[in-house]
C-alpha cells in the first residue's frame, strides 16, 4: 500500500507540475488575446445577464442560467477557497495571491471559452434532458471520440475525490473539532440531504444551488468585509506586501520567486477549476439561445470564486501576520487569522463557511460525475445505480481515512484538463466564430433598446 501511496504521490507532483500549469495558464492567455480580452469588454454585459430575471423560457435546456451558474459555483466554491488559499500563502508567501488573481483573470477566458463550447456542442439524452461539456465537444467538435472517453472516465471517477469524500471529510473535521458533533452524525447528516436533493437530478440540483450557493457566498463576504472594515488600517500594508512580494518572494526562504508563482497559479487554478472541464458540463444545462450568452454567465463564476471569495481569505490572513507562525497548520490558518481581528467568534464563523462550501461542492460534482458516468453507459438504471453510490460515498468520506482516494482523485483532476485543454486550444476558432456571432446579437439588442 505504502508503493501504491508514494507512486501516486509521485504521480499527482508531476502531472500538477510546470508543465500543465503553464499549459492551463498559457491557453488561458492565448484565449484572452484570440477573444480580444473580452473579459474586461463584456465583463458587464456579464453581470448584467447574472442578475436579470428576465431569460427566454422557450429556449432549450433544463435549468435557468443563473441555476446553471450557481450549480458551477456550488461545485467550485468548496474547501479550496478557504484552505487552498491558505496553504497558498504558507508556501508561496502573500505574493501567490496575485499569482492567484492573475490566474483568475486569465481563466475567465478559458471558463467563457469551455461554456461556448458545451452550449453548441450538447445533445438531448435519452429521457429528454441535455447533455454536454468536454466529452461531446471532444467527439463532435474536434472529432476525437477517444479524447472525449479518457476526459469522462477520468471525471466519473475523480467526483468521487474532490468533489465527495474530501469535501464530507472536512465537514466531519470542522464539526468534530469546533462543535464536538461525532463524525458519523455529520456523515448521516450530509448523506440524507445529499440524498433529498442529488437523487432528484439536476433541476433539484439547480433549485437548491440557486438558493443556497447566494447566501453562503454572501455570509463569507460579509464576514470578510467587517475584518476588513473594523481594520481598515492594516488593509493598505496588506495589500502593498501582496504587490511587492509577488515580484520578489522575500517572504519565502531563499527569496524563491517561483515558488510564489507556482502556488498561487495552482491554488487560483484549483480554486476556479478553469481548464479542469466541469464547469462547463452545468452550463450544458442551461436555458439559453445563443451559446455566448451562457458562455459570458459562466464568465463571473471566476470573479466570484476567485477574485472575491479567495480574496477575502487571503488579504484577511496577510492583514493578520498569523501566516509568519510556523506552527500554525494551513488547515487552521484562516480561523486563526479571522479569530485575531473576530476573537472567538472568527474560527466559528469561517468553520460555518466551510460547511457550506464544502456540502455545496457535493452536490455541484454529482452532477459532474454522474454526466460523465452517462456518456460512457447511457442507461438510465445504470446513472441512478450511479448517484446512488455516490449519495453512500458521503458517508463513507465523512468517517473513514481514505487518503489513497483523495491522492488518486488529485491525479485523475489533473488528467482531466489535458484532453480539455487540448479541445479548448483546438476549437479556439469555433469559440471566436460564436463570439461574433453573439457580439452581433448584443448590438441588435442595444439598438431595439435605443429606438
Amino acid at each position: 500500500m505504502e508503493k501504491i501511496t508514494n507512486f501516486l504521490t509521485s504521480a499527482s507532483d508531476l502531472i500538477w507540475g510546470p508543465p500543465l500549469l503553464i499549459l492551463l495558464i498559457g491557453t488561458g492567455i492565448y484565449l484572452t488575446l484570440r477573444l480580444t480580452f473580452i473579459q474586461l469588454r463584456l465583463l458587464p454585459y456579464s453581470l448584467k445577464q447574472v442578475f436579470s430575471r428576465k431569460h427566454d423560457k422557450t429556449a432549450d435546456g433544463d435549468i435557468s442560467q443563473f441555476q446553471a451558474l450557481m450549480t458551477a459555483m456550488a461545485a467550485t466554491v468548496g474547501v479550496g477557497n478557504i484552505v487552498g488559499v491558505a496553504s497558498a500563502v504558507v508556501a508561496g508567501g502573500p505574493g501567490a495571491i496575485f499569482w492567484m488573481w492573475l490566474a483568475g483573470f486569465f481563466g475567465m477566458a478559458t471558463k467563457y471559452s469551455e461554456a461556448i463550447l458545451a452550449v453548441k456542442y450538447r445533445v438531448k439524452d435519452s429521457n429528454g434532458l441535455m447533455a454536454g461539456g468536454p466529452m461531446y465537444y471532444l467527439e463532435h467538435g474536434l472529432k476525437q471520440k477517444w479524447l472525449g472517453v479518457l476526459f469522462a472516465i477520468f471525471g466519473a471517477l475523480a467526483a468521487f475525490g474532490i468533489g465527495n469524500g474530501t469535501q464530507s471529510k472536512a465537514v466531519a473535521d470542522v464539526m468534530s473539532n469546533t462543535f464536538d458533533v461525532p463524525h458519523y452524525i455529520t456523515g448521516v447528516a450530509l448523506l440524507i440531504f445529499g440524498a433529498l436533493v442529488i437523487l432528484g437530478g439536476i433541476k433539484s440540483i439547480g433549485r437548491v444551488t440557486a438558493f443556497f450557493v447566494p447566501i453562503m457566498a454572501l455570509f463569507y463576504f460579509i464576514a470578510g468585509a467587517i475584518v476588513m472594515v473594523l481594520n481598515i488600517e492594516h488593509v493598505p500594508a496588506a495589500f502593498g506586501l501582496i504587490f511587492t512580494d509577488a515580484f520578489t518572494g522575500q517572504a519565502v526562504a531563499g527569496g524563491a520567486i517561483g515558488a510564489v508563482i507556482r502556488f498561487g497559479v495552482a491554488r487560483g487554478l484549483f480554486s476556479n477549476e478553469a481548464g479542469l472541464g466541469s464547469a462547463p458540463i452545468a452550463a450544458a444545462a442551461a436555458k439559453t439561445d445563443y451559446p455566448g450568452r451562457q458562455a459570458l454567465v459562466s464568465m463571473t463564476q471566476v470573479l466570484f470564486d476567485t477574485l472575491i471569495i479567495c480574496s477575502i481569505t487571503g488579504v484577511t490572513i496577510v492583514m493578520s501576520d498569523k501566516w509568519k507562525d510556523s506552527s500554525i497548520d494551513a488547515g487552521a490558518l484562516t480561523a486563526e487569522a479571522f479569530g485575531s481581528f473576530l476573537g472567538g467568534i472568527g474560527p466559528i464563523l469561517v468553520s460555518i463557511g466551510l460547511i457550506f462550501f464544502a456540502t455545496s461542492t457535493i452536490l455541484g460534482w454529482s452532477y459532474y460525475g454522474e454526466k460523465c458516468f452517462q456518456y460512457l453507459v447511457p442507461n438510465r438504471k445504470a446513472v441512478l445505480i450511479y448517484r446512488v453510490i455516490f449519495v453512500l460515498f458521503i458517508y463513507v468520506g465523512a468517517t473513514a481515512s481514505l487518503d489513497l482516494v483523495w491522492i488518486l482523485a488529485d491525479v485523475l483532476n489533473g488528467l482531466m484538463a489535458i484532453p480539455n485543454l487540448i479541445g479548448l486550444l483546438g476549437l479556439s476558432g469555433i469559440v471566436v466564430m460564436e463570439t461574433r456571432r453573439f457580439k452581433k446579437k448584443i448590438d441588435e439588442e442595444k439598438e431595439e433598446q435605443s429606438k
